[in-house]
């Protein structure tokens, strides 16, 4: 088994330091699903729920926290993102949001997809609570994790 990167010989979180290591192109992509009721479904689709439209305003709120992702992890660095994508479409279970984030830099990106996955998923939830009290957020997950 390797050794955990964030703790030291003492058994103490710290930040790793990337100081040494070389830019290289990150990329990290993640996914996510929000199961609803066939009636939330609807409304999303229909654009009928009084927040506003579910699918637009989850998809900024992950790219929003994927630029925050280091205020929210402790042992994050922060990152300058070259670019992040969210999409969140809505399939015959529920909504599905998928994230792709991009940097040029010492460390990858993974905590900043998963965030931007995380953070879409809750904003469906938010927008849909008044009248859906049975969601269920799952199946998040890093689907490619690749340097260059």
């Amino acid at each position: 088994m390797e050794k955990l990167t964030h703790i030291d010989n003492k058994g103490k979180a710290v930040m790793v330091d990337i100081g040494d290591k070389e830019n290289q192109l990150r990329i990290a992509k993640a996914s996510g699903h929000i199961s609803l009721a066939p009636e939330t479904i609807r409304l999303i689709k229909e654009n009928l729920l009084k927040k506003g439209d579910v699918l637009s305003v989850s998809q900024l709120a992950g790219i929003s926290s994927a630029k925050k992702t280091y205020d929210l992890i402790p042992l994050c660095h922060n990152i300058v993102l070259e670019n992040v994508k969210v999409d969140a479409v809505v399939d015959r279970t529920g909504v599905k949001v998928e994230s792709e984030v991009r940097c040029y830099g010492k460390t990858g990106v993974e905590m900043e997809a998963l965030t931007a996955v995380s953070i879409a998923l809750l904003t469906v939830y938010d927008m849909c609570k008044a009248v859906d009290k049975n969601m269920i957020v799952d199946r998040i997950s890093l689907k490619e994790k690749i340097k260059k």
